[in-house]
Parts: C-alpha cells; structure tokens; sequence
C-alpha cells in the first residue's frame, strides 16, 4: 500500500492514505489544511481542548456570560502566509476582519515612554535607522538609545544557518545586552520590554539568539515590520470558527475535546508495511497508532504532532523507553513554557485610551504587559455596551498565577487607572480571567538543541509543526506556526504540496553584515569582553 501511494504521490492520482494531526492551534489547522486539499487523503485533526484555536481559541466566559479569549495576538506586517490565508478563506472580502493601522504607546508607572508611528507611512529609510529616527522615545536619553546599536552587529550573526543561531543560543539576552555595552537604562527601557512582549519570557531566560531573531521579524526586517493590526473580535470566532467549517467541509475528521495519551509503536520488521511520513518505504520504527483518552486507539498512515512545547514535553515524557533514550526525544522532554494571563474588563462607563494598543512594563516585578481599547479595537462588536471594554495581557506571568480573580482584576484595574486617571472612577461591571500557565513556548538558552526538525530523525511517518520547530523561513510567532504546518504537510505527503511565502530578503546594509559574519563568526571576539557592572547589580 505505501508503494502505491507513494507512486501515487508522484503522478498526482490518488491514493487512500491517512494523516492524524494532533493540536488544533495555527500549525496543525495549517497541516490540515493544506492536506486536505490533496486527492485521497484523508485527515483527522485532534485537540484536547473543547474548541481549535490552541493558544488563540476562544470560548471563555465571564460570569455575565459575555465572551472573552485566550489575549490579544496581533497580525504583524510580516504575516504574509496567514493574510494569504485570509484571502483565500475569504474572511476579509469586505476589508472589516482588521482594525485599521494606528499608533502605539508604550508606557511604564512614569507614563508614556513612547510613540511608535505607522511606520510604513513614513518616508523609508534603511531598516533600523528609520525605527529610531521615527520612534518617539520621550524620556531614553539620545546616549542610552544609541548604546543599543552594537545588537545590530549581533543580529548579522543570524544569517539563516545553523552555526549563526548556535553562536548565540547558548547564552541569555541580558547578558548579551550586557556585554555589548547596552546602557542598564537602554536595558530597562527598550531591550527588556521588546522580549517581555514578543516571546513573553523575562531577558535573563530567553536565548539571545531567540530574542534577535524575534526581533528582527517583528521590527527590523524592515522599517514597516512593526506595524500591526488587530482582529476585529474575538480570533475564534472571526478566523477559527469559518476556517474549521471549511476544513469539515473538505472532509476532515475534526475531534476536539480528545488528548492523545501516548504512541503506540510499530518497530521494524513487525510487519512488511513500513512507512516513512512521505510515503516510501522503511524499517526504521514508526508510530502505529495513538492512544486517545476515551481508551482508543487511532491508527494512521502519518501524524503531525503539532502540539504546544509544554505538551509536547509531556507527551514524551510517556515515550516508550526505546524512544526516550533518543538525543530527539530527550530534547523534547526538555520543552517547556512561558505562563500568560488574559483579563479583560467591562467597565461601567466609557473611557476612550489614547492608544488602541499599548505595551507596557514596570507594573508588576519581572513581568510584561499590553493593554488594549477593545472598544476601539473590535469595533463595532461592543457598540451594544454602555462603557468601555478594556484588556490587560500579563506575560512571563508565572508570579501571578495564583491570585484571585479579584486580586488579578484590582491589579489590571490599578494599571488602567494609572495610565489614564479617568479609569479612576469607572467601575468594573463584568470581567474574563483567562489563566494560560505554559503556554507560550519558552526559547531558553541552549533551547536550540531541543528544538526538532519537520521530519523525525527517529520515527519515519512523523512530522513536528509549532512555532518551535527548526526553520529557515525566519518568521515568529503565529507566522512561524503556520508555515511549519505547511512544511510538516509536504513531508507527511512526500512531495510539496503547499509554498511558504518567503519574507522579503535583508536590506542590503543587513545582507552585507550576515555576509561578513557567516565568514568570520566575528562576534565571538566580542563575547570576551568584561561584563559590565550594571549586569551584577540589576534585579
């Protein structure tokens, strides 16, 4: 049978042939997807949870029974897969899925510290000196901004290879920030916020090459990257829910509300029917089945574990013993993530914020935040509500975790009034606490080596899809767990079936720095250099 499909795969008829997709966030609902759209294979896609989504899904109720999500997660300018998504699902045909571009400001217990523009309306200059002539940093002196120049010369190290991220994953951003001169100012500031907001985890535990690379998806790649829009409502139900529809009506086998408890093997020589992911022949193990928690087992062809990092460690922590002793599946166990917090507040009477979106630091120790005008946001979704509807996002939030609702809604509501003294005097009628503990994923240092690769290097009909997963491409986030659901689905179906839109290459100033640093790894001159004072006395 894998013969034939095989053969089939390459002459484009058709062949029956079984994928199982585990999790239902952006990469396996791209898996699925994309290979849906393939003659004769039949997909089944699995998902603990009651609704796909993953991270994003919504679904949440406040005891007034109004909705709420799992945060607000933004669409960046570099989203070039899933806003070709958008185009092909037909969500935005009359150009009302997305708020439009605006500014944002970025704020601390001092008030504003800046103003980031619409870049992209701003006359161009190259990448990086744009941002900081354009920026509207109103309290950084000149001096401290510019310390933060020599990062640039550490992002060239990240030239697409495999070397070039090792070089700097095996220490912490802080301590990069530290050795290259980041004034502890910059730091605090600038450095510091930009990873609590973009890969939600305190500096000092996140890879620097993690935190570079993040940042040059989302603000360097060019002067425009930054830029940002917001899903009018909820992300479930606005892009989830009709993409779902569309997948059931294609044929998939969508199972929500189904874990997976663990594989159940099919070694080599157990039978003459080995399969690799693309349909080839093998005698290398294989999973046979999955063990779901209904106390079936569902057997397939292919499966994409397309699971966040913290379950994915627990699924291997259930490995059979053969397969935990593997350098793949050791790395897997060390996954883990970052703890978020959703609160979002119905206020009793109106309270415009001068900002839509608004990042913010300093309001509670070691942990980041973004607040946001959903009024403004989603409109016209709450146009129907008497006051404002707010939302206050806590990341690296690991510390709040265990407080009460009302202790998590005073602490957002304090944030609310502080910015914008007119909250002072608002009550708060209803409220959403989404407690989200390990679910971002976590790039700590060294974290590059746990990371696997599309195709298992030990199971040859399993693929890997998440925002963690080993990839050229460059894109973060929910892009980054798109497009790897786009390459598991062409190594599960042997052939490429889907095409990643590439990001647009490096500027040329960029392009020539990755150049010189791909020949000579100049950075690691630098790294011997003395540490700064600052670095042992921040908190």
């Amino acid at each position: 049978m894998s013969l034939a499909w095989a053969l089939a795969s390459l002459l484009g008829t058709a062949a029956d042939r079984h994928v199982a997709v585990v999790g239902a966030g952006w990469a396996g609902l791209s898996a699925a997807h994309h290979l849906a759209k393939q003659p004769g294979v039949r997909v089944t896609l699995i998902d603990a949870a009651p609704r796909v989504g993953g991270l994003v899904r919504d679904g949440y109720r406040t005891p007034g029974g109004r909705e709420a999500e799992a945060g607000q997660h933004g669409f960046w300018a570099e989203y070039r897969n899933i806003f070709a998504l958008i185009d092909e699902l037909g969500l935005d045909s009359d150009g009302s899925l997305f708020s439009p571009l605006a500014e944002q400001g970025q704020w601390s217990p001092r008030g504003l510290e800046a103003v980031w523009p619409v870049l992209a309306a701003k006359p161009r200059l190259p990448t990086g000196v744009g941002q900081a002539l354009w920026v509207r940093f109103l309290r950084l002196p000149p001096a401290d901004l510019a310390s933060l120049t020599p990062l640039f010369v550490a992002l060239c190290e990240l030239d697409g290879s495999e070397d070039g991220y090792a070089a700097l994953d095996s220490i912490d951003f802080r301590t990069l920030c530290a050795t290259l001169g980041v004034s502890a100012r910059a730091y605090r500031e600038v450095a510091e916020p930009m990873v609590l907001t973009g890969l939600f985890a305190a500096a000092d535990t996140v890879s620097a090459a993690a935190a570079l690379g993040m940042a040059d998806f989302f603000v360097l790649r060019a002067q425009g990257s930054f830029d940002v829009r917001w899903c009018r409502g909820n992300v479930g139900a606005r892009i989830f829910a009709p993409w779902e529809r569309r997948l059931r009506t294609a044929g998939v086998d969508v199972r929500t509300g189904t874990r997976v408890r663990g594989l159940a093997l099919r070694r080599a020589g157990d039978d003459d029917d080995g399969v690799r992911a693309g349909g080839a022949p093998s005698r290398r193990p294989a999973v046979r089945a999955l063990a779901l928690s209904d106390g079936t087992e569902l057997a397939a062809d292919a499966f994409v574990l397309a699971l966040g990092a913290a379950a994915l460690a627990r699924l291997a922590d259930g490995v059979p013993a053969e397969l935990a002793r593997t350098a793949e599946w050791r790395g897997l166990r060390r996954l883990r993530g970052t703890d978020c917090i959703a609160t979002r507040l119905w206020l009793d009477r109106r309270v415009p914020l001068r900002f839509s979106a608004n990042p913010a630091r300093g309001f509670a120790p070691g942990v980041g935040s973004t607040f946001f005008d959903l009024s403004a946001l989603h409109a016209p979704l709450h146009a129907a509500e008497r006051g404002s509807v707010l939302e206050v996002d806590w990341y690296a939030a690991g510390g709040l975790l265990a407080e009460s609702d009302a202790a998590l809604i005073g602490r957002a509501k304090r944030l609310l009034d502080t910015v914008e003294p007119r909250c002072a005097a608002a009550r708060v009628r209803d409220a959403a606490i989404v407690r989200l503990p390990s679910s971002a994923t976590l790039f700590f240092p060294g974290s590059a080596e746990a990371l696997p690769p599309t195709r298992s290097a030990v199971l040859d009909n399993v693929c890997f899809a998440a925002d963690f997963v080993r990839s050229a491409h460059g894109s973060w986030s929910q892009e980054r767990a798109y497009v790897s659901g786009m390459d598991a689905a062409n190594a599960a179906a042997g052939r490429r079936i889907a095409r990643p839109i590439p990001l647009p290459p490096s500027e040329p100033h960029f392009a020539l720095g990755r150049a010189a640093a791909a020949a000579a790894r100049s950075l690691r001159p630098v790294m011997s250099r003395r540490t700064p004072a600052w670095l042992g006395r921040m908190p």
